[in-house]
């Protein structure tokens, strides 16, 4: 068995750290080649109709650009229908650019200019004029609700609603106490710090090694494989760093096309980096409109629940998530309905963001269930225990592990709950009033499939490989940390290798399962490892593990040794000299155990408590207190993983307060296309935040105990921001962001 030192569990620092924080870590467009061209994308200004012609000569008489590219001279190497699939394929048409005449959203690239620097390229797309014969734009989830339609295809069977149980209508009309309201929620535009590009370096033999801001580096390769008919031993992608991404990397994106594109028409190595008003034409989490009903009896036992969600999606495609389920397995309750459409829009497919459908949904529950126990009279942290469910009732099975309670518990002893006052605007502190609110969240505890390559050297260094991404997540670290554990060495004599298509296949780094996922595998690796040493062990003359299986022995202190009696055992080195090895290297796999999940469901949980202020004359609201307790198994690296909460708790503070894509409706045109007008939490936008990590075991969830915290740092966040600033003011608001003039709509009178 594998030996438990003190390695895991551990506050490690990033092993990448210094590479970052000293500028010696090069991300995707900071590589380069002789001869390299640089590219830049002309956006359209309309944000559906035609093009009717594309004025390029000027931009092609300017000094040093080699070409320039339309839906009129786009080469024919780039297939319109190629036999790919994605990863995370959707319904519908995906999006190429330069296909066609059409234009289906705002900033949609209409031509492409390649020059020998990146100042010319830019000058010279300023030169282009395009004539459009514009449509009529429809922006706005509001008045496209109604033409909202059920997806005719599912992009997951798991997104679509569970069958009605009970009788939620009658239900809802028989109990004492009730709420039912519209909850809108704006769309929002990930902006990771790393902007999208592409370096396509074109060897002397035509291969290509494409340096990609990607979350899976065999998806992208996949891609452009697919796309433009190339030998997939000829390609590699390289994602070693990535500087943020959110979900936003999960589908390769234009940069990538239009920089293969440009390699193999110039034959010429070729870098594409997005501006950042461009990274606001990208994928983004859809704006939604949901109606939650629930009810309740004179005890605040859920009597019925009701939820109907409606979010955008492209013209082109069926974006779809998980939004409204969360309301059939949050709480207890025998009457359930759950409703879930889209709206086309003519905006970009939407993309997974931080939680993607967890996010929006949970807010919308966790914010009717506030207003649920204001409506009976009870507090909402009772109110959310009285009605704690055990089971997953959409899917009727036993869940692997749920400490929410404890979350509940800890959570309100840290932030202080007991001393909450119920009434509405009863606390205050001079020109300010004071808001406690809180909310639950939940997120899918998931495996996907992929494969480590672990190698020991007879010295007793190791090296762990695979192609799995590190987003900024920690995963060099953790999966050091895993290695370092099983072969009893600190974690500087591990190095990690990822990031990269030529190694051990792993799928994209999303949906939180990567840690559970590649850790599985490198842990089982590590595994084999330790057996094939045993095996060679056992050879050698007079050897005192003759006898042992790989259950009774471990590694320590550089020796192969029973678990029980250190003593009998033998140098590693030793062990690979007698079989004349350098080194012993095994694969190792990991997947969802489909027996398991068949008769259990699995989630992470958290509790967060939040303190808002809010200056009774100005309106303005200050998050000055964040509690965040967190369900999440095994803890890896509670540095990392706290890094994670953390983040997840800064984006839903500006899911609640700041973020939104202004849209032009009568245009169609995203009018705050910048960080300076597009609204983030800034340094003084974030006080204190705690991070509680409750006890949970959890062998179920993964191999390895990993439920994973990418997600659930960012649910309920926003709801517990709106439940305090109800608590301070009485104003309760149901449009988000929750911005300065909703506040000031009409006066607060506490």
């Amino acid at each position: 068995m594998l030996h438990h030192s003190k390695v895991v569990g551990l506050p490690v620092s990033r092993i990448d750290g210094p590479l970052k924080v000293t500028g010696t870590a090069h991300y995707a467009t900071e590589h380069a080649a002789p001869g390299m061209l640089y590219g830049y994308v002309v956006p359209a200004t309309i944000a559906t109709g035609r093009i009717l012609a594309v004025h390029t000569h000027e931009a092609e008489s300017f000094p040093g650009v080699v070409k320039v590219y339309t839906h009129e001279n786009r080469p024919k190497a780039a297939f319109r229908d190629a036999k790919w699939k994605d990863e995370v394929a959707l319904p519908g048409h995906p999006f190429r650019p330069l296909e066609n005449d059409r234009v289906l959203f705002d900033g949609q690239p209409v031509a492409f200019v390649v020059a020998e620097s990146f100042e010319a390229a830019r000058d010279a797309a300023a030169l282009i004029r395009v004539d459009y014969a514009p449509g009529e734009a429809k922006t706005d989830i509001c008045a496209e609700r109604h033409n909202a339609y059920v997806p005719p295809v599912p992009r997951m069977p798991q997104f679509m609603p569970p069958k009605p149980r009970g009788d939620a209508e009658t239900a809802f009309g028989l109990a004492p106490h009730s709420v039912s309201n519209d909850y809108v929620i704006k769309g929002e535009h990930h902006n990771p710090m790393e902007l999208f590009g592409t370096t396509v370096i074109l060897g002397r033999d035509g291969d290509l090694t494409i340096h990609e801001k990607t979350q899976g580096s065999q998806n992208s390769q996949a891609y452009v494989c697919g796309v433009f008919g190339l030998d997939p031993e000829r390609v590699v992608v390289r994602n070693r760093f990535v500087g943020g991404a959110f979900g936003q990397g999960l589908r390769p994106k234009h940069n990538l096309f239009l920089a293969v594109m440009a390699s193999l028409d110039l034959n010429r190595s070729m870098k594409v980096e997005m501006s950042r008003r461009e990274m606001f034409y990208l994928t983004w989490r859809p704006s939604c409109v949901q109606t939650v009903s629930l009810a309740a009896d004179g005890e605040g036992h859920l009597q019925a629940v009701l939820h109907h969600a409606v979010h955008a999606t492209s013209r082109h495609e069926d974006y779809q998530e998980n939004v409204a389920n969360w309301s059939g397995l949050a709480y207890a309750c025998d009457n359930v309905k759950i409703e879930y459409e889209i709206a086309k829009l003519d905006m970009a497919t939407p993309g997974d963001m931080r939680a993607p459908g967890a996010a929006s949904g949970l807010t919308a529950l966790e914010a009717a269930m506030d207003e649920l126990a204001y409506a009976v009279g009870i507090d909402p942290l009772e109110l959310r225990i009285r009605n704690f469910v055990h089971r997953d009732q959409n899917q009727d099975k036993d869940i692997t592990s749920k400490a929410l309670h404890a979350c509940y518990r800890e959570g309100a002893e840290r932030f202080g709950w007991a001393s909450r006052s119920p009434e509405p605007g009863s606390m205050r502190e001079g020109n300010e009033l004071i808001g406690w609110g809180m909310a639950g969240g939940i997120w899918e505890a998931q495996m996907s499939q992929a494969e480590a390559r672990v190698r020991l050297f007879a010295d007793g260094r190791v090296t762990v490989s695979a192609a799995a991404s590190d987003i900024g997540t920690g995963t060099y670290t953790i999966l050091g940390q895993l290695a370092a554990e099983a072969f009893d060495i600190p974690v500087e004599r591990v190095t990690v290798a990822i990031g990269a298509s030529d190694l051990p296949k792993t799928g994209v780094e999303g949906g939180s399962w990567t840690a559970a996922t590649s850790g599985t595998a490198v842990q089982n690796a590590a595994k084999a490892v330790i057996k094939t040493l045993l095996d060679h062990a056992k050879n050698m003359e007079n050897s005192p593990l003759a006898d042992a299986s790989e259950e009774q022995v471990e590694i320590s202190e550089g020796r192969l040794v029973l678990e029980t009696n250190h003593q009998a055992g033998v140098a590693i080195s030793d062990i690979m000299a007698s079989a004349g090895l350098p080194f012993i290297a095994e694969t190792g796999k990991a997947a969802p155990d489909k027996a398991i999940m068949a008769k259990f469901s699995a989630y992470t949980h958290s509790a967060v408590f939040v303190e808002v202020r809010v200056d009774v004359e100005l309106g303005v609201v200050s998050v000055t207190r964040v509690v965040s307790a967190v369900a999440a198994g095994r803890i890896l690296n509670p540095k990392t993983a706290r890094s994670q909460i953390l983040g997840g708790v800064v984006m839903g503070i500006g899911m609640a307060l700041h973020e939104e894509g202004m849209i032009d409706h009568r245009s169609g045109r995203i009018m705050n296309h910048n960080i300076a007008e597009y609204h983030i939490p800034a340094h003084a936008d974030i006080h204190d935040i705690e991070v509680l990590f409750v006890e949970e075991d959890d062998d179920k969830a993964s191999p390895i105990g990993v439920k994973g915290l990418g997600e659930i740092g960012i649910v309920g966040v926003a709801a517990a921001v709106s439940n305090a600033i109800f608590h301070a003011t009485g104003k309760r608001i149901r449009h988000f962001p929750i911005t300065l003039d909703k506040i000031l709509e009409s006066e607060i009178n506490p």
